[in-house]
């Protein structure tokens, strides 16, 4: 054996983790969740990998490679020369896989200076290459142990800290194999095979020799077996639902926004297990990966400039899930409950999908959504709109259901937007309604200003909610853009709002405030409003989600100064976040040394976050389609707060389509479908 590296040291004691036996399983309590803003996080769901920025895999926390919900591999510990590579940089090749690269000291050298390299690159499914290349002089016997372990246990299980006992691993062709007792298992095999095995400990051995200047890999390839697990949608599903789109401009960041944002929305996207042809967006990672239709739809919505197949099969995936029968859920989708703050009592997420479901179908039209599409979901869209009907009390308004009886400001516009939306569907489908759900949108315009604007000496701002007992909760939120966000119609045109000229242009004012405005997005509640937290996630955070609304909502309403704002404040934070946005962030206010403070528990990636970018340059565009007629106008911002912006390969009538703004503020469509008119 070459001197030049000390021979393979006896291996050290292994403790295998207490044998405590499964853990019980519980909810998860949001205070006992994990942190995971520092984590490199690779993604293809339904598979998942959370790194330390050091790339070793030790069990702590929430480290680990997850399937279907179950931790697959908790353990990956490299080991060299019988020590731990230093590593001196991790980081995210891509959406589904991290980059480590770490280097070893041997003896062979005089100084400090290493001479062996060691890159580790890791997929979101557990599967590794780690590649030792030496610049050592003479040839080394290097050896070379993986230290694996894994106790199958549900994410909720690991989450709340009471995960299984690690398993006893058993040698498995090239490696090693763990059993679970409900039928579950996972295997790692190596290539090349390991010369010595200790399936008790979880070790694979090897000694490779490298010459000067030589390289040697070693392959790691994870397999599992989950019960009840969805197959992998693999690249080219989510390529075939979503265009390449591309962004270029004076601001050389927009091409990553796009770019990176479309690679987190690809790999977020998950098979409906009864229907795996169908796909739609998970909320987001690690938390949410399982049913959210109000996030899906919202994401699918924001992705329209990308093509309408997203939106079809994560629309007929939730149509699925619609209530059926008489009585008055009918028509209904069901959904979660969300917490909203300190103020107000859980928001029933399935109101909103519910609300949210004609809005998608009725823009996704004007987009280009195929005639045998529309024809197919529309009935689950009148279905939306007759629960609206009946849920709705004499004067229009539309209460949370449960003890609260709360009547939201929000709920409003969402079902302010369903309807009129909601009216433009059915007249151009031929169906009837159309006159009675304008009539509809227009009394609950006159109700809403009467029952939720209060006036004040500064100009007045809308009420958060009303109590069933008719009592305004006047405190000031980021969810107050949702009253801008009006829907598209036909013609190029948006639809009304709630709000009158006034009030819409001092809730403008408002949401551009350092109040609302931290100088990195919108706060979820204003900085002055009593129990404010700059980490509480609707209490005083950034939600990227309700900040891109209130920047197309803003700039569709003419306040491009406050748009602005908002709009550089959150790509200013992409930048920060390597333009991976979390659901939210700490909202605290931008100074000139600060940067934006992570969110310790925040899914990232987040399916709204990662549509957000889309939404936000095709704003700045103003690309504005209505298929039907045959045409697409163009309302770029007139700032041009991005100069020079050019858009290419989006999709609209399902053809190729192409844009430029000029520094001027002018639009130029470059590429469009055959007979696509440019309109007004």
């Amino acid at each position: 054996m070459d001197p030049t590296v000390p021979s393979r040291p006896p291996a050290p004691p292994f403790r295998r983790p207490p044998a405590t036996g499964p853990a019980p399983p519980g909810p998860v309590c949001p205070g006992d969740l994990p942190p995971v803003h520092d984590a490199l996080v690779c993604v293809a769901l339904p598979s998942f990998a959370v790194s330390p920025q050091h790339g070793q895999l030790t069990g702590q926390g929430l480290e680990g490679v997850y399937h279907s919900g179950r931790r697959v591999l908790s353990r990956s510990h490299l080991r060299v020369a019988g020590r731990d590579p230093v590593t001196v940089q991790g980081r995210l090749l891509s959406a589904d896989r991290a980059r480590f690269v770490a280097v070893v000291r041997t003896t062979a050298g005089p100084g400090p200076d290493p001479g062996v390299g060691v890159e580790r690159v890791r997929c979101a499914d557990g599967t590794e290459r780690i590649t030792f290349r030496s610049s050592v002089g003479r040839t080394l016997r290097l050896p070379v142990e993986i230290a694996l372990g894994t106790d199958l246990a549900d994410l909720g299980a690991v989450a709340s800290g009471r995960p299984s006992a690690e398993l006893r691993a058993a040698v498995h062709d090239s490696g090693l194999r763990w059993s679970a007792p409900d039928g579950g298992h996972a295997t790692v095999t190596a290539d090349p095979p390991p010369e010595d095995t200790l399936a008790s400990a979880g070790l694979l051995r090897w000694e490779l020799e490298l010459r000067p200047g030589t390289a040697r890999t070693i392959a790691l390839d994870v397999r599992v077996i989950v019960p009840g697990a969805t197959r992998p949608v693999g690249r080219t599903g989510g390529h075939s639902l979503l265009a390449d789109a591309r962004a270029e401009g004076d601001d050389p960041r927009v091409e990553r926004f796009l770019r990176v944002g479309l690679d987190d929305l690809r790999a977020l996207l998950v098979r409906d297990p009864a229907h795996p042809a169908d796909l739609h967006p998970a909320a987001g990672v690690p938390w949410r990966c399982g049913p959210a239709p109000a996030e899906a739809l919202w994401a699918a919505r924001m992705a329209l400039p990308l093509g309408t197949r997203l939106a079809v099969t994560t629309l007929r995936t939730v149509a699925r899930t619609q209530l059926s029968g008489p009585g008055p859920g009918a028509g209904r989708i069901p959904g979660p409950l969300r917490d909203t703050g300190p103020h107000l009592p859980p928001s029933c997420t399935g109101t909103e999908a519910t609300l949210a479901f004609p809005t998608v179908l009725a823009e996704a039209r004007h987009w280009g959504l195929p005639e045998q599409d529309l024809a197919a979901l529309l009935p689950a869209a009148e279905r939306c709109l007759h629960w609206l009907r009946t849920a709705a009390d004499d004067s229009g308004l539309l209460r949370e259901p449960g003890p609260a009886g709360l009547q939201r400001a929000e709920t409003q516009a969402h079902a302010h937007r369903a309807a009129l939306l909601g009216a433009d569907l059915l007249e151009a489908c031929g169906r009837p309604g159309a006159d009675y759900w304008r009539d509809w949108a227009h009394a609950l315009r006159h109700c809403f200003q009467d029952a939720f604007w209060l006036d004040d000496p500064t100009g007045g701002r809308p009420a958060a909610a009303r109590t069933p007992a008719g009592r305004p909760l006047p405190h000031l939120g980021g969810g107050a853009a949702h009253l801008l966000d009006t829907g598209l119609l036909g013609c190029g045109r948006f639809a009304d709002g709630l709000l009158d000229k006034v009030q819409t242009e001092q809730l403008a004012r408002l949401l551009g405030s350092p109040a609302l405005d931290t100088g990195w997005g919108l706060r979820s509640l204003g900085a002055k409003e009593p129990a404010h937290n700059p980490f509480g996630h609707r209490s005083g955070a950034v939600r990227v989600h309700e900040t891109a609304v209130a920047v197309a909502g803003l700039a569709t309403a003419g306040y491009e100064r406050e748009a602005t704002s908002l709009l550089r404040g959150l790509l200013d934070a992409a930048e920060a976040f390597a333009y991976r946005l979390p659901e939210m962030f700490a909202g605290g206010q931008r100074t000139t040394d600060s940067a934006p403070v992570p969110h310790p528990a925040a899914c990232r990636p987040s399916a709204v976050a990662s549509a957000a970018g889309i939404h936000l340059l095709t704003t700045v565009a103003g690309i504005r389609p209505d298929v039907p007629a045959h045409t697409v106008a163009l309302h770029p911002m007139r700032g041009a707060p991005l100069g020079a912006l050019r858009l290419s390969g989006l999709c609209v009538a399902g053809e190729p389509f192409a844009v430029r703004v000029s520094r001027l503020g002018l639009g130029m469509v470059e590429e469009a479908a055959p007979g696509l008119q440019l309109g007004v």
